[in-house]
């Protein structure tokens, strides 16, 4: 047990049986007959926060449902019947009352009701998946403090069947409940047997005095252009007590100006009396800031957080109840554009261009954690990305996924439990009034907005993906929901309603009031505003046109999707032999390529790198004949980082004049899918997270591919001025034959500038397979604010030749400094393409002027200054380890040219050259870079962090394109 400040949270020690296998009932096992200890029982360790499937996972009572093909060896709940996945759970928990003191037994989610026993006491949860219980259970806590829990979860009503050909959402029938619609299986999923059945989220035991303190609510009110700010705070509270409770009632609000050390901005006391047994509303006088820190999505500034603390003293008792959450002074806006009829968002008055992805949750088994959520989040921070939309077949996300986008800037598009497919679309018609218990459908998605409104990452409610609410609960939810006055969008010439005069009505007296309620994903902005199916596509895509006119003709598109294939040592981790082996290339009558997957990779809802029927041939293939899994799997990556990062660029291309925003289909995928992903269920990043990485710099140089001018995207508020652009083409003979430099250039702020025409594909002799580097610095100081390469072909061409390219060895020298904090390494990597480059005539290339042979060039990431002192050191070094900690490998290699397609992964050293198919990796790594190339001569930074289990001893592996594969450097 995991215990805080007047909470105890029940994570451990809890036990699990199939409820036709146990004899006793929820009185006796909590009373004279609590489970045996003997391994011949039906019970089991338990996974709580967590559900029946998982557990059985746990104890290996099922095979791994996301293994192969084992899901079909588990049997279904449409086959088993309900009473098959029918759980007991069971735990003990040690809890003393003193008097005056109250306790509460909350569920913060159950899958989908459950009967509760506590010391032989009976209490009937009422069903929904997405609301809160909370039990005061005062009366039946131990007097010695030692408590018997048994907890009889029962599935959803309507867990339905599923078609022998599968289908969205299988027959339907599970939108008749208040639950996750994706456990019938989807386009991108396999069917989930138990339903989620479980209990799935956190479990706790709290204390209080007679008061306790009920959901209170935080809003920030802006004035004379977010230079002074207003925070209304309101809660309830409950009077337990059979006397009126005479309380002092106290708001404080911290922040930290250093490590650890915090300020106190605001401390404020209110007397109040409560009467006995009632319930009562308070809300605060207003609480001025001057000069707040405010908080901004990831991009535009720094996430800035103040710990608000409310504590109630009740006279005669001491310390009532406390609560505490982290806010962020921030005012979101959206509006439907003028310009280009899309969604435009603003955070603190400024516009900002959504770059996302859609996500359903972590796991397909509610396997949540807050390690997990925290690298999740952080990976969608890492390639650049401001926006997540938690699509409404999966979950209302828990308090911990939005601590982690409050942390990294990341805001959150949440919908409710409607969908499209499930809710009154498809064939034949599904729900079509949604579930069947409207009223308890309003209940949770009021009780979610109560559990989430404080953060200030939730950007927006949206009522279903695909599809609104029947008409009783989107009425219900535009009311519930409506925006405070001061949070509309007005004029741009007019001030926003309450800008002079704070005392206006208090937004904290809303349900939310801050943030704009969507009705469905696909109207009010969003594809073509009408609610049709102008979302998508879905399928791999010619990467040049993503900048055409004719591609995409709305504003803001919220689900574009497309391959998303994961490197071969994942396969060989999630995947029998028998699926190892690589489509089937089937040539048709007109010239394109047809993929067909081995049965394994189809169940596993494998897309194809070609769509005949779109007229794009098959991307793998445009660089040759495919060997096998490895080769497939690394000229997949090839295309996943050109595939995302062309679509990314696409849309900033056309920044304000076409688009105000795009969400991918999806991020990454819940079980181990083959498709729509940046990084896979393991935690590894396929190359489209770092082809996105790059096209989503907040201020980025790129290549149009449809008109091959070279652009700057600046998304940020500042403008730039004294910068240059370096354009350099290097052949695969290692010399450079295309060379530009354009300075003095100065870049708008939200603005994209084209900049010049890149004249190399139509001057004399192009080659038909080149190399194209993109260098933005700042002049002033050598800053790189943004690098990026491209491989490119001719028109009509493909990318063979590489594959020749790949018998060529590139010499390369890897400086490392290693740092072990606790089980986390952190490890800085210099690495350097050490082979000789021709001669060039007095360039300017990264701020610095060469007249011999080709320079060093050293690139740092954008907004990373030069760490001259340590590559001063890096030169001394030669080989082996120096004096100052510095290791140094030296990748052999005897020919000229680009570097290519360089990646590293870290493996346990004692799996090494174990049995084929044992995954050595150690899962996950933050790299600050991962599958680049250096042309000759040049440098680069990379960073890593990881942890590692006890006694492991990790190790650190280079691949590359051209250059000795496998080689170990650290």
């Amino acid at each position: 047990m995991a215990e805080q400040h007047r909470k105890i949270t029940l994570d451990s020690g809890w036990l699990a049986a199939r409820s036709t296998e146990v004899e006793y009932t929820g009185t006796q096992l909590t009373t004279t007959n609590p489970p045996p200890p003997s391994p011949f029982s039906p019970w089991m360790d338990a996974v709580v926060p967590g559900t029946v499937l998982a557990t059985l996972v746990k104890n290996k009572v099922v095979p791994d449902p996301f293994y192969g093909l084992q899901n079909e060896a588990i049997i279904d709940i449409a086959d088993s019947g309900r009473e098959h996945y029918t759980f007991w759970f069971f735990t003990t928990f040690h809890c003393n009352l003193s008097a005056n003191q109250h306790c509460d037994l909350n569920f913060r989610g159950i899958n989908y009701s459950a009967d509760v026993y506590l010391n032989g006491h009976e209490i009937i949860l009422p069903k929904g998946m997405f609301r809160r219980h909370s039990l005061d259970v005062t009366d039946i806590i131990h007097p010695d403090g030692s408590n018997l829990l048994a907890v009889l979860v029962h599935p959803p009503d309507h867990p339905g069947t599923i078609p022998p050909k599968g289908g969205q959402g299988g027959d339907h029938e599970i939108g008749k409940d208040v639950t996750t619609q994706y456990v019938e299986g989807w386009d991108w999923i396999a069917p989930i047997r138990d339903r989620n059945t479980g209990i799935w989220d956190e479990v706790s035991v709290s204390v209080t005095g007679p008061v306790k303190i009920i959901d209170p609510h935080l809003v920030s009110s802006f004035f004379d252009d977010y230079k002074q700010a207003y925070l209304h705070t309101t809660t309830e509270l409950e009077n337990r007590s059979s006397w009126t409770a005479e309380c002092s009632l106290s708001i404080q609000v911290t922040t930290e100006v250093e490590d650890s050390i915090c300020l106190i901005e605001h401390l404020q006391t209110q007397n109040l009396s409560i009467p006995a047994k009632s319930r009562l509303q308070y809300t605060f006088p207003e609480l001025f800031f001057s000069k707040p820190n405010l908080w901004w999505p990831n991009g535009m500034g720094k996430q800035s957080l103040y710990n608000v603390v409310i504590i109630i003293d009740v006279k005669g008792f001491g310390e009532s109840d406390s609560w505490n959450h982290h806010f962020g002074f921030r005012k979101i806006e959206s509006h439907i554009d003028d310009a280009t009829g899309g969604r435009l968002f603003k955070v603190n008055g400024e516009p900002i261009f959504i770059r996302g992805g859609n996500w359903i949750l972590s796991d397909g088994l509610l396997r949540l954690s807050k390690k997990r959520y925290n690298t999740d989040i952080k990976f969608h921070a890492d390639m650049n990305f401001n926006m997540i939309r938690c699509w409404g077949g999966g979950l209302a996300e828990r308090p911990e996924f939005y601590e982690c986008c409050d942390y990294y800037g990341i805001l959150v598009w949440q919908e409710f439990w409607i969908t499209g497919d499930v809710d009154g679309r498809g064939v034949p018609v599904s729900n079509p009034n949604g579930p069947l218990d409207h009223d308890l459908f309003l209940f949770c998605a009021r009780d979610t907005v109560k559990l989430l409104r404080n953060h200030p990452s939730l950007a927006l409610w949206v009522g279903g993906n695909e599809q609104i609410p029947p008409d009783d609960i989107n009425a219900a939810l535009k009311n519930d929901l409506r925006v405070h006055p001061y949070f509309e969008h007005v004029d741009e010439n007019s001030k926003p309603v309450g800008e002079l005069s704070p005392n206006f009505r208090d937004p904290s007296q809303y349900l939310d009031g801050t943030r704009v309620y969507i009705q469905g994903s696909l109207w009010e902005g969003f594809a073509d505003g009408e609610g049709n199916f102008t979302d998508g596509p879905y399928e791999i895509q010619n990467p040049e046109d993503f900048f055409k006119d004719d591609y995409y003709k709305y504003g803001f598109n919220p689900e574009v999707g497309s391959v998303g294939m994961p490197v071969a040592s994942t396969i060989r981790a999630t995947m029998p032999s028998e699926a190892w082996q690589i489509p089937v290339f089937k040539k048709l009558s007109d010239g394109y390529v047809e993929e067909v997957p081995n049965p394994i990779w189809e169940y596993h809802k494998y897309i194809p790198y070609s769509k005949p029927t779109h007229k794009v041939h098959d991307q793998i293939l445009l660089y040759g004949a495919v060997k096998d899994l490895d080769d497939f799997c690394l000229k997949a990556q090839l295309v996943n980082y050109i595939q995302y990062r062309a679509l990314l660029e696409g849309w900033t291309s056309r920044m304000w004049s076409k688009y105000t925003g795009v969400l991918i289909w999806k991020t990454q995928n819940p079980w181990t899918g083959l498709r729509g992903q940046f990084y896979d269920h393991l935690l590894d990043q396929t190359a489209g997270f770092y082809g996105c990485r790059s096209a989503a710099e907040p201020v980025h140089v790129q290549l149009n591919l449809a008109s091959y001018f070279i652009e700057v995207v600046n998304t940020t508020s500042e403008e730039l001025s004294n910068v240059a652009i370096e354009v350099s083409v290097w052949d695969l003979e290692g010399t450079c034959p295309y060379y530009s430099v354009h300075e003095n250039l100065s870049l708008l702020p939200k603005k994209v500038a084209p900049i010049v025409e890149m004249k190399y594909p139509k001057s004399e002799n192009p080659k038909p397979v080149y190399f194209l580097l993109l260098k933005l610095y700042n002049k002033s100081d050598h800053r790189i604010i943004s690098r990026n390469f491209y491989w490119l072909h001719l028109a009509g061409g493909d990318y063979k030749l590489l594959e020749p390219y790949r018998k060529k060895k590139i010499p390369l020298t890897i400086t490392s400094k290693v740092s072990v904090e606790g089980s986390t390494y952190n490890i800085q990597l210099h690495v350097k393409n050490t082979s000789k480059g021709p001669d060039s005539t007095s360039r300017l290339m990264d701020g610095f002027h060469y007249s011999t042979d080709t320079p060093e060039i050293v690139s740092c990431g954008p907004g990373k200054e030069h760490e001259i002192g340590w590559f001063k050191r890096v030169h001394r070094c030669f080989a082996g380890k120096s004096d100052d900690g510095l290791n140094v490998s030296e990748i052999k290699g005897y020919d000229v040219g680009v570097a290519f397609f360089l990646h590293f992964s870290v493996h346990d050293a004692s799996k090494m050259g174990c049995k084929e198919g044992e995954d050595t990796r150690i899962l996950p790594v933050h790299y600050s870079d991962n599958y680049f190339s250096l042309v000759p001569g040049e440098s680069l930074p990379i960073k890593l962090s990881f942890e590692v289990p006890p006694g492991v001893n990790p190790r650190v592996i280079l691949h590359g394109w051209n250059c000795l594969e496998g080689q170990t450097i650290l």
